[in-house]
């Protein structure tokens, strides 16, 4: 159901803070014109963790209605409160999604039985697919894929973001999920050998800035082809690296900025924007990716 290049879009924010819809408007054109499989919407990138409940309906009604199907649109409805995912589910789930992206609980640090109970509740209360994402570099917990197989047989828990960087774990979902199951890596630096290990694809943070060459990467992946596949990936290295110099999505937005991408690099506190002891860093990455830095 979800396989290929999927990106995880920044919200763009104008000056005072608010959600700048013009700006967004070009993301989605750009993103579609270059060939991205999916847009996913108001995730970790998309700073859902300073977004009202208000302000994610509209997001996603917006870029719903923007698409109008043209590619997959996939919306986070994570929480660390198992209530609030629900509520949340609910209030997105007559939009028209393709999917939902839900985190593990952050914070809270979960037993396994806890996260088995959170995301059956979320998944009861909704038909719209569900996607769990594991990113226990930012939550503090750990799904591991015993706890992913007990979720996978809930009809409509149909995928996986794996976002731990450890490739291996493709083999073991995939064995005990099953072929149907998609399974989505979350991080850029190792995507290219999840997909080549059997993976579905990926949902990027660089592909914000550099959707078709991304998307290429992700087609020759996916086909197995393994030194086309590498010549891409190495020239993405840089900025593997330097758009996690600070927190996530702090550097690909002030780098969506120098591309002409969006208006302005507003970021919502407690996140600030980019140091600039870290700008030379970020455009030599660009450069070397072949990206033109206006």
């Amino acid at each position: 159901m979800f396989k290929g290049s999927f990106v995880a879009l920044v919200t763009p924010m104008a000056l005072d803070g608010s959600v700048d819809y013009a700006s967004l408007d070009r993301l989605i054109e750009f993103h579609i014109e270059n060939g991205t499989d999916g847009i996913v919407v108001v995730g970790t990138t998309g700073e859902s963790a300073t977004l009202t409940t208000a302000e994610y309906v509209a997001i996603v009604k917006h870029v719903v209605k923007a698409v109008d199907g043209l590619v997959q649109v996939i919306a986070g409805n994570g929480s660390n409160s198992t209530a609030h995912a629900v509520q949340l589910t609910k209030a997105l789930s007559p939009l028209g999604l393709d999917g939902m992206l839900c985190v593990t609980p952050y914070y809270n640090k979960p037993s396994p039985q806890g996260l088995i109970a959170h995301f059956t509740a979320i998944a009861d209360s909704t038909n719209v697919p569900q996607i769990l994402y594991n990113v226990p570099g930012r939550t503090a917990v750990d799904m591991q894929p015993e706890v992913v197989a007990e979720l996978a047989k809930l009809s409509n828990v149909v995928g996986i973001k794996e976002a731990t960087g450890d490739v291996n774990r493709v083999e073991i979902i995939r064995e005990l999920c099953g072929d149907d199951f998609a399974i989505l890596s979350g991080d850029d630096a190792t995507c290219r050998e999840f997909m080549l290990l059997g993976g579905d694809g990926v949902i990027s943070v660089v592909n914000n800035i550099a959707p078709k060459k991304f998307k290429n990467l992700c087609d020759l992946a996916l086909a197995g082809n393994t030194d086309l596949s590498q010549q891409i990936d190495e020239s993405f290295s840089g900025l593997y690296e330097s758009l996690f110099i600070e927190a996530n999505p702090i550097p690909v937005k002030w780098a969506a900025y120098h591309l002409g991408l969006i208006a302005n690099p507003t970021i919502r506190l407690p996140l600030t924007e980019l140091s600039s002891s870290h700008h030379g860093l970020l455009i030599d990455a660009m450069k070397k990716a072949q990206l033109e830095v206006k």
